[in-house]
């Protein structure tokens, strides 16, 4: 668990734990040769990969920007991904009780991003964190209800019950969730999935999620092969670097298991290294 201070922001870091990906999965065509030497792979070529969520403190409301896979997962699934459900468990350790959060980010609705955002009780579906207002894209939301390449990766449960309560707002496009606190597009993961952007105090924080999903990723092409538009992610891999470094803005990473965030910096030979703060 690390803290960060932005301007009047205090960010924690908080995991879900720790989940295994297929090696060429996550890095798509990149040979492995080349991946492995940033990201050992065991003998079955899984990769271990992070679950990180943030908690937003404003000084107003508490945020939460992403719930990790949760606990709700088929046992046939649980056996293929794994299922550490430690984020309440890391959320209390910080002193944070669900009833504590006021807002929750989704940056998409796979299962490894929003697995949280709901509870089994007894026969019923409920919301894990009852006070809280919660965000994702309609155009996302609308993707998960149809039969696409992703689909097994969705799982309604998740989401479907808190739009259907009202406690879910569905956005479409760029918006200001609180002040200093929004969301932007940048499809190539999928169409509609949003970067969660915060502001404080002259400085900038960027959940960059599945975009960047590692300090691993940084190379421009080493796109995941999970990428429904990877041309599309490239392109908004440069407009975001363009940005970011530009702006000094501070990269959170959602799926590293060692570094939740870092600086992005050019080195001599122009590639991307991720510096910790």
């Amino acid at each position: 668990m690390q803290t960060f201070t932005l301007g009047d922001f205090e960010l924690i870091a908080v995991s879900d734990g720790i989940y295994h990906l297929d090696g060429g999965g996550f890095f798509g065509v990149v040979p492995k040769t080349l991946w492995e030497k940033k990201a050992p792979a065991n003998e079955k070529n899984l990769v271990p990969t992070g679950l990180n969520s943030v908690v937003v403190r404003t000084g107003k409301q508490t945020i939460l920007i992403e719930t990790g896979i949760g606990n709700k997962l088929s046992e046939k699934m649980a056996k293929f991904f794994g299922q550490p459900a430690e984020l309440l468990k890391n959320l209390a350790a910080a002193g944070i009780a669900p009833e504590d959060i006021d807002i929750v980010i989704n940056s998409h609705l796979h299962f490894d991003h929003c697995g949280w955002n709901t509870i089994r009780q007894g026969n019923n579906i409920v919301s894990t964190f009852p006070k809280a207002k919660y965000y994702a894209q309609h155009g996302e939301w609308e993707h998960a209800h149809q039969n696409q390449r992703d689909s097994s990766s969705y799982l309604t449960e998740n989401y479907d019950p808190l739009v259907e309560s009202g406690q879910m707002t569905l956005l479409r496009g760029d918006h200001e969730i609180a002040p200093g606190v929004s969301v932007r597009i940048y499809p190539g993961h999928t169409r509609d999935m949003q970067a969660i952007i915060l502001e404080s105090g002259g400085k900038t924080a960027c959940y960059i999620s599945d975009l960047i999903p590692t300090s691993a990723h940084l190379e421009l092409n080493w796109v995941m092969a999970y990428d429904l538009y990877p041309l599309e992610t490239i392109e908004s891999r440069k407009r975001y670097y363009a940005e970011a470094l530009a702006g000094k803005w501070l990269t959170m990473f959602t799926h590293d298991p060692a570094i939740p965030w870092a600086y992005l910096e050019k080195g001599e030979k122009g590639k991307l290294a991720a510096v910790a703060p």
